[in-house]
Formats: C-alpha cells, sequence, structure tokens
C-alpha cells in the first residue's frame, strides 16, 4: 500500500485533493452535482481525441514505466463509459495507476480500502443528525469522486461490495429513499490481488459484469524496474504529475467515442461471439458485455484514427473485455480460453 486510510477504510487526500484535482465544472467539486448533458457538448474530432489519448498515456507513463498497454487499457475503459478490474499482486503500481490517470485529466479522486469490517454506507455516503437545524444532513461516501479507486475489493464481504452496483450501473447513489447523481464523468477502478485466497471474498457475479476490463499489469521488466527505482529516489513521481487535459476534453471525446459508426456486420459479429461463449459454459457473455465489446471497440477505433469501427476492432478488446464474465467448469480462470476458441471460430461476414 502507498497510504495508509483511516478506519473507515476511506482515504481523501491520496493523489487527487478536494480542491487542486477539481474541474469547477464538472460536478465534481459538489460531490451531489447532477450529471451533465452530454449531448449539449461539441465533440471532439476524432484526430484530436486520438491525439488527447496520446497525450494521456504519455502522461502517466511518467510514472508508470513500460505498461502503456495497461495504460491504454485504463482510458478505453473510462472514454467507453466503463470500470476497471485489476488483478495482479501488491505492489506493481495498481494505486499509482489509478492516481496518475485521475491526475491527469484533473478528476476528483476518491479511495477506498475494502476491509472486512468495511460497511456499506462507508463507500455511499450516509444520513447523519444535525441538531441544530433538528434535521438529517446527508455526508456523502468516496463513491462521490470522478476516480473512486477500491483498493483490495476483494477483502470486502459481497454485502458491502454490493454497495458499488446501483453506483457503477446507475450512476447514481440511493439513501434512505433518496436518490443522488454522481459526478460526471464517473469511473471505479477496483483492484485484487490472487495470492491470498483463503483471506478474500470471490466478486459477485452481478458485480463483475459490472467491470468493462479486467486486466494484470504483470511484474516490470529489468529496465523498467530500473527506471523506476531511479526516479522514486527522493519525492515519488506521482506528486509531480500534472493535468494535461480536462474532465471537459474527457466528455468531448465521449462524444466522439459515441459518434463511430458501427455497422450492422460488426454489429452482427459481436452478437455472434457473444452467443459462442454461450455455448457449453455454465455462464457466458451478457448483453451488457456485448455492449462494453462495442463500446470499448469504439474508442479502439479512434485510437488508429478512424471513425468507424471494423472486426480487429472488435478482436483487439474481446479479450480484457469478455473473458472475465465467463464461468467454466473450471471457474472463472477458463474465461480466456473460451475468447480464444470464439476468435478462432466465429466468422467475420
Amino acid at each position: 500500500m502507498n497510504d495508509s486510510p483511516d478506519a473507515t477504510g476511506v482515504d481523501d487526500t491520496s493523489g487527487v485533493d478536494d480542491t487542486s484535482g477539481v474541474d469547477d465544472t464538472s460536478g465534481a467539486d459538489d460531490p451531489i452535482a447532477p450529471n451533465a448533458n452530454l449531448s449539449d457538448r461539441p465533440a471532439l474530432d476524432v484526430d484530436a481525441a486520438a491525439e488527447l489519448v496520446d497525450r494521456l498515456v504519455e502522461n502517466v507513463e511518467s510514472v508508470i514505466v513500460g505498461k502503456r498497454d495497461a495504460v491504454e487499457h485504463v482510458l478505453v475503459t473510462v472514454l467507453a463509459r466503463g470500470h476497471l478490474l485489476v488483478e495482479d499482486v501488491p505492489g506493481v503500481g495498481k494505486t499509482t495507476l489509478a492516481k496518475a490517470v485521475a491526475r491527469s485529466v484533473d478528476a476528483s479522486f476518491k479511495r477506498v480500502q475494502f476491509t472486512p469490517d468495511l460497511l456499506p454506507s462507508d463507500v455511499t455516503g450516509v444520513n447523519v443528525f444535525n441538531q441544530r437545524t433538528d434535521e438529517f444532513d446527508f455526508r456523502p461516501g468516496p463513491v462521490f469522486a470522478n476516480v473512486v479507486l477500491g483498493d483490495e475489493i476483494n477483502r470486502a464481504p459481497p454485502k458491502t461490495q454490493s454497495a458499488l452496483l446501483e453506483a457503477m450501473e446507475e450512476r447514481q447513489v440511493t439513501t434512505d429513499g433518496v436518490t443522488r447523481a454522481l459526478p460526471d464523468p464517473f469511473c471505479v477502478i477496483a483492484t485484487q490481488n490472487d495470492v491470498e485466497p483463503g483471506r478474500t471474498y470471490e466478486l459477485p457475479v452481478a458485480e463483475v459484469d459490472r467491470f468493462t476490463k479486467k486486466i494484470r499489469l504483470g511484474y516490470p521488466d529489468v529496465d523498467a524496474e530500473a527506471t523506476i527505482l531511479d526516479r522514486t529516489v527522493g519525492e515519488h513521481p506521482i506528486e509531480s504529475v500534472e493535468p494535461v487535459a480536462t474532465l471537459e476534453d474527457v466528455r468531448r471525446a465521449r462524444a466522439t467515442v459515441a459518434d463511430v459508426v458501427v455497422r450492422e456486420p460488426v454489429r452482427t459479429y459481436v452478437a455472434r461471439l457473444a452467443e459462442y461463449t454461450r455455448r457449453n459454459t455454465a455462464l457466458g457473455v451478457s448483453p451488457r458485455g456485448s455492449l462494453a465489446l462495442l463500446r470499448t471497440a469504439q474508442v479502439r477505433a479512434v485510437l488508429d484514427g478512424r471513425g468507424y469501427v471494423i472486426p480487429d476492432d472488435v478482436q483487439a478488446e474481446a479479450q480484457t473485455v469478455l473473458a472475465h464474465r465467463i464461468r467454466t467448469d473450471a471457474g472463472a480462470a477458463g474465461g480466456a480460453d473460451v475468447i480464444a476458441e470464439a476468435l478462432d471460430n466465429v466468422p467475420v461476414e
């Protein structure tokens, strides 16, 4: 861990503070501000959106060395209006990656350290009685931020993890019958390690399906690790990461992605891939998964400077978007094999 959370498991100051990392027009400074209307914003052209991503990748790579693919996965997830699950061993930079992305777009950032005793209200917020006004005041939880890091999410029981379900799917939180919109953009980046299975909980299927992508960072190679050691002598490099874009840039890039053309043969190809995963498996890809694949393929097209999706875009995103949603006799571990088989056997027409 790079930070020491307080007793509730919530870190309000790691990476981006509440005053310096907020875009005044985004609603991030008002934790219960409504989502903005995306249709009112002019989209960037495709080349400008691709250049924006390149600029963000370069900025994040100043602290995440040798992991360009992982950085791109995060940004693809953000532009696809999704959420990311990062599974890996401790100490490979998962938390730093989330912080660097948030800093790069001047976003509000909150971290929740998931523990067995964490309560759902520690995540979503709670109503507290105000004796002076004789009314209840809502204290927003850390989920009211642009980028929310759920650190070691599989250490909390399913009841606590379920606090994220409404937030991830509908971008809102309901407490005591009152529904409040979350800031826009809103992205959950959750981490889990797979080296202590006896001390962790399996993520509920409904929660897993809400993660647009699942990735691993892996250990850096020797040269990259040597560079990391050199850069972290003295002040941690995350403290020097400055914004190179705004939340408004992100929203406009997402509008660009939404305008990317997906022709009928590509839509049918995605549907056939999903259908293939439902054969001889305990759980195949859901329609939510198909939609996630289509959206990330649109982002991939933009990164390649195109305003339309081709099958190569779908194939490039299929593993990280679909594999974690599948359950076979081998559990979740067999999902990658199913996707590889689907890509080999489902024709492009």
